[in-house]
């Protein structure tokens, strides 16, 4: 819950606004939309009667005023910090000792507490402390309270409750980090959302079972599991999945019968199911992806091949079920991020949304892709995900000519890298985009490499940070580097649903190590899939030209030139990273593209 914007005017017609140090306690209902839609009716009973306590009880004990009170959360002010703490514990308490029947789910809060200058009238309070206050909130564990030091100050460590220090985070909007700390009763768990908490909020979790066989003969019975098992292999190689294992999985599907099921014994998001016909040496495999808590359809799909194929290390059929899905997923995600109110959405549902929206060709779609994530940093501002793909969206929102301030889109995309490092020191990717910001927005090839390999260090198989540190060799014309990276950053990804952007670095990787051909075919599979990343036209331009396709090179020039029409070669070689590390090497992309009738400047 957040404070809406102070209507001062109409405030001001009864009386003036006064001003006060307050402490505000601003408590939010978890998970308040899953609840309703499981038991509306019961939830609005068990709000009223806790609301009806805490007007009745709770507040007047400790000298309180409730400020407003809404479908899924309330504000509260306090004259002292020890009355809202004893406040917040006494909500706990009450929730916690007035369980449901286990028909039901139970019900917790999140609460937050900020002292500040606030103005008041007798309906409401209005100012910045009101919002920061309910921006701290969103820090709590379910059944947790977080303050800031303004409110830790005045409560006594053992006497109003047991204090966390939580360090400094930072809160959306507000400049400079919050030093936040924990209260809570004693022998209770610590207050703060961590990782150990929240594991993965942002990686759903798959569970493929057997496929089932349409024919009679037991000895084909076993190819379902071949099925399964191959698909598994191929979705464990993504980093945006979790993938049951197959042997959890084939002990399940002896008495599996419903989604619920995979959801009880193997925490599954999705079930990923079939069933196949064999005719002759030909195998016709039929597949659904299921939702487990929505109980939706959410893809189908066919795929067809030989039998011997399901034999081989690398199966098409297996490939093609497995590639298909993970699309889905994605496709699936950009779309309920377009139409639906974020907060509505699982969180690995807006993750994945966001990334597809943010590789989308519309304006539109990329600017969706900013609010995704900036929803999910406030809805986690203790993870690093979503802070790292926000510096890549400030690295292509620079890319794509959205914005005339690159240095300033670079600040803004190394700030985020560093909170995302700031709070997860080890993350692999965190590292890896940090390089990416160095490469592209600061044009510092040698801090690039050191933050690539910083990340190879944390996981030698992180794909992002194989490419990225391809590419800036590839801007040195270090083709002997830059191509075993880029080949290793392929192989790591398989399933990349943005396998397009892949395939627009390679064409530059392959251009350093003369390998034109390749480079060619990199940029058109690249364009295949984005017509709009200016990159992979610019490539291609270079490429053909190198290779002596100078029709096809102008060609290439012209449609480019419609994208980005004042495109010149000054300009290309002005935005180069490393123009003043390897001038013979970029005056030779330089001369490939007049070749092709760019213009000079």
């Amino acid at each position: 819950m957040s404070a809406p914007p102070p209507n001062f005017a109409q405030a001001a017609t009864s009386h003036d606004l006064q001003r006060h140090e307050k402490v505000v306690l601003v408590a939010d209902l978890v998970d308040s939309v899953g609840l309703m839609l499981k038991d509306e009716l019961g939830v609005i009973r068990r709000w009223g009667a806790f609301i009806g306590q805490v007007t009745l009880n709770i507040l007047p004990a400790n000298e309180g005023r409730l400020v407003k009170s809404l479908g899924d959360g309330l504000m509260a002010e306090f004259n002292g910090a020890p009355e809202a703490a004893a406040c917040a514990l006494a909500m706990h308490r009450w929730l916690d000792e007035s369980e449901p029947d286990a028909s039901e789910a139970p019900m917790r809060l999140r609460i937050g507490m900020h002292a500040a200058q606030v103005y008041e009238d007798e309906h409401d309070i209005y100012g910045t402390g009101v919002n920061l206050a309910a921006r701290i909130a969103a820090l709590a564990q379910p059944g947790h309270t977080v303050m800031s030091s303004a409110v830790r100050d005045g409560l006594t460590d053992g006497l109003d409750g047991e204090l966390e220090d939580l360090g400094e985070w930072y809160l959306k909007h507000v400049d400079q980090p919050l030093h936040v700390y924990g209260v809570r009763k004693a022998g209770q768990q610590p207050a703060f959302r961590t990782e150990h908490a929240d594991p993965a909020p942002f990686r759903p979790t798959i569970a493929v079972m057997p496929y089932a066989s349409r024919n009679v003969e037991l000895e084909q019975f076993a190819i379902g599991d071949l099925i399964a098992e191959g698909v598994i292999g191929r979705m464990s190689r993504t980093q945006e999945i979790n993938v049951i294992s197959h042997l959890s999985t084939s002990a399940l599907a002896r008495t599996w019968r419903t989604l619920d099921q995979a959801e009880t014994h193997l925490g599954a998001d999705y079930v990923l199911s079939g069933s196949y016909v064999v005719t002759g040496h030909t195998v016709l495999v039929f597949s659904e992806l299921a939702s487990v808590r929505h109980k939706e359809v959410e893809w189908t799909g066919r795929a067809k091949g030989e039998l011997e194929d399901l034999m081989q290390l690398d199966s098409e059929i297996c490939d093609t079920i497995a590639s298909e899905c993970h699309q889905a997923l994605l496709e699936k995600g950009a779309q309920k991020a377009l139409v639906r109110p974020l907060p509505t959405l699982e969180s690995y549902g807006l993750l994945l949304g966001g990334i597809g929206l943010m590789h989308r060709s519309t304006k539109s779609e990329f600017l969706r892709s900013r609010e995704v994530l900036d929803a999910l940093i406030e809805r986690h501002p203790t993870h690093a995900l979503p802070r790292i793909w926000l510096a890549k969206w400030y690295i292509l929102c620079a890319t794509r000519g959205l914005t005339g301030d690159a240095r300033n889109q670079a600040s803004l995309a190394l700030q985020e890298t560093r909170r995302a490092l700031d709070v997860e020191p080890s993350h692999p990717l965190g590292w890896a985009m940090q390089g990416f910001v160095q490469l592209h927005l600061m044009k510092d090839v040698e801090h690039a490499l050191e933050s690539c390999n910083q990340a190879l260090d944390r996981s030698f198989n992180e794909p992002l940070a194989w490419l990225f540190k391809g590419v800036a060799h590839a801007f040195d014309g270090d083709g002997a580097q830059a191509l075993p990276a880029g080949q290793r950053a392929l192989d790591l990804s398989p399933l990349d649903p943005l396998k397009y952007y892949y395939h627009s670095l390679m064409a530059s990787i392959a251009i350093s190590a003369g390998q034109y051909e390749s480079a060619i075919d990199f940029a058109q599979q690249s364009l295949r899939v984005n017509a709009a990343h200016l990159s992979s036209y610019r490539s291609l331009t270079i490429a053909q030209s190198l290779a002596g396709q100078q029709d096809a090179a102008r060609a290439t020039l012209a449609l480019m030139l419609q994208r980005d029409p004042q495109f010149t070669v000054t300009r290309f070689a002005q935005g180069y990273p490393a123009r003043d590390r390897v001038p013979a090497y970029l005056e030779k992309l330089k001369d490939a593209l007049r070749a092709a009738g760019a213009k000079e400047s």
